[in-house]
């Protein structure tokens, strides 16, 4: 019971800051207005609840939103940039280690928190990751949920402010809401969600509706728009899940590290755009879509700025995912290596049990 009156003061919260951004014409305004709103409430202390059943929820619905862009002709395009993901595969991990540095150098966070805090990587994941070698679970889980706030209000507002939005070549199969065919999409990326949640991916209701949408979208087994009202309240529940994030202290209990965290996260962003600008005249890509598929952020929030300013919405998504993919195998070595080499101490905890449930 309390924990419904907590959702349902998150979305008194929420909702109204959503609307108030969408009357300002914010960027992406139903998952900025209830993130931030949601996020100064509760780490003021205010006693909110973001369902782990909501956010997968926004989840499902961005996910198999964004399937629905990749026709033949998407599928066909991005089979060519194997090579430009694999660059951004390997500029993700330096840019992580840049970020693990300045907490190891001006902090005095562990290697092994800084290492996995710093990484840009599934939150979850990483959070799980570095607790198994003896890493902070709290501090890492925070200063990903710090990150990933700060790219998705810095990034959108930016674009809004330069005027930077395109036309974008790769458009949905569907325009129109076709009742059977979103019967099916919902049938089966549902049933995808689920089998991805019980086999313990990362991810998993991103990942599943997403895989599931691309599947059917790209065979031509289905035809349709997601509703935007759908859309619109999935941007929700995931602004309200991050948001909840925030603890009350947040701030107060680590004010050196978390500052810290957000000089990393603003250099880790401007080089980011930096390289993807760059990446972009190699692949003859708009300079802006690559800027989005190479940034510090998650693949649902930023696969949802380049659907709101038409950039390329399968290119944004595919980088992402894979990127996400490949840290997820790879970080783990890479700190155990690493910590052998410079004799790191490595105190193993318990692992908790994660949820799988994060979108980044």
């Amino acid at each position: 019971m309390v924990r419904m009156r907590g959702f349902a003061l998150t979305l008194v919260i929420g909702l109204p800051a959503g609307w108030l951004c969408a009357w300002l014409n914010a960027p992406l305004p139903w998952l900025i207005g209830p993130l931030v709103a949601s996020a100064l409430a509760s780490g003021g202390g205010v006693a909110l609840y973001g369902p782990r059943s909501t956010r997968a929820a926004g989840q499902w619905a961005i996910g198999a939103a964004l399937g629905l862009y990749f026709t033949p002709e998407a599928v066909e395009r991005i089979s060519q940039l194997w090579l430009p993901i694999l660059f951004a595969i390997v500029w993700s991990v330096l840019i992580g280690m840049f970020c693990a540095w300045m907490m190891r150098r001006y902090t005095d966070a562990d290697p092994a928190t800084a290492f996995f805090a710093g990484a840009v990587g599934s939150a979850s994941e990483m959070a799980l990751q570095g607790e198994r070698n003896g890493g902070r679970v709290e501090t890492i889980a925070a200063v990903h949920s710090l990150r990933i706030m700060m790219v998705v209000i810095i990034l959108p507002f930016a674009f809004r402010w330069l005027d930077i939005h395109g036309q974008d070549l790769f458009q949905p199969a569907a325009s129109s809401v076709q009742p059977a065919s979103l019967a099916w999409l919902v049938v089966a990326t549902l049933s995808a969600g689920v089998l991805m949640r019980l086999s313990r991916s990362p991810s998993a209701w991103v990942m599943g509706p997403l895989i599931a949408s691309v599947a059917l979208t790209s065979t031509g087994l289905v035809s349709t728009a997601m509703p935007s009202w759908v859309v619109n309240t999935g941007q929700v529940f995931i602004g309200i899940g991050l948001g909840t994030r925030f603890a009350p202290g947040f701030l107060r209990r680590a004010p050196r590290l978390f500052a810290v965290a957000s000089l990393s996260t603003l250099a880790a962003i401007l080089l980011s755009s930096l390289f993807g600008a760059a990446l972009a005249r190699l692949c003859a890509i708009a300079p802006a879509t690559m800027v989005l598929a190479t940034a510090p952020g998650g693949i649902a929030e930023m696969s949802l700025t380049a659907k709101v300013l038409r950039l390329g919405v399968p290119i944004v998504t595919i980088f992402h995912v894979t990127r996400m993919a490949a840290l997820v195998l790879l970080l783990g070595s890479v700190y155990r290596r690493m910590a052998h080499w410079r004799g790191w101490p490595r105190e193993p905890r318990q692992p908790r049990k994660t949820t799988g449930d994060d979108n980044d």
